[in-house]
C-alpha cells in the first residue's frame, strides 16, 4: 500500500510564513480599525478640534482601508444592522441631558457612527459590486 509523501521542510516552512504573513496582516487591519475607532470617539467626546480636517480624513480612509482589507463583505447586512442601531444611540436626545456624563456620552456616540459611516458605505459598494458584478 502506498503512503503519503510528507511535505519538505522548505514547503511546509514556506506554508507556515505565507500563513503567518497572512495573521500578521489581519491582526494589523484589527488593531487599525480598533484605534481608529477610539481616536474617533475620544476626539469627538472630548471636542478635540486641533487636528481637524487633518484627523477626518485619516480617519475616513482608515475606515476605508479597513472595510475593504478587514471585513467580510457577505456579514454586510449584520454590520449595517449595529451601524443603524449605534446611529440610533447617537441620536437619542436623554444622552445629553445627562448632568455630568451626558455630553461626553453624546459625543463618544457621534464620533463612534462617524467612524463606522466610511466603513459601512464601502463595505456597501463592495457588497453590491460582488453581487451584481462579481464572477459567477
Amino acid at each position: 500500500m502506498a503512503t503519503k509523501k510528507a511535505p519538505s521542510k522548505a514547503a511546509a516552512a514556506s506554508s507556515s510564513s505565507a500563513s503567518s504573513s497572512s495573521n500578521d496582516m489581519n491582526a494589523m487591519w484589527k488593531w487599525l480599525y480598533v484605534g481608529g475607532v477610539l481616536v474617533a470617539c475620544l476626539a469627538s467626546a472630548l471636542n478635540f478640534t486641533a487636528a481637524d480636517p487633518y484627523l477626518g480624513w485619516a480617519l475616513t480612509l482608515i475606515g476605508i482601508l479597513v472595510a475593504i482589507f478587514y471585513f467580510d463583505t457577505a456579514d454586510f447586512m449584520n454590520f449595517g444592522l449595529r451601524y443603524l442601531i449605534v446611529l440610533a444611540v447617537a441620536a437619542a436626545a436623554p444622552l445629553a441631558s445627562l448632568p455630568a456624563v451626558g455630553g461626553f456620552l453624546s459625543g463618544f456616540f457621534n464620533g463612534f457612527a462617524s467612524f463606522l459611516g466610511p466603513v459601512v458605505f464601502t463595505m456597501a459598494i463592495l457588497f453590491f459590486w460582488k453581487k451584481y458584478f462579481g464572477s459567477k
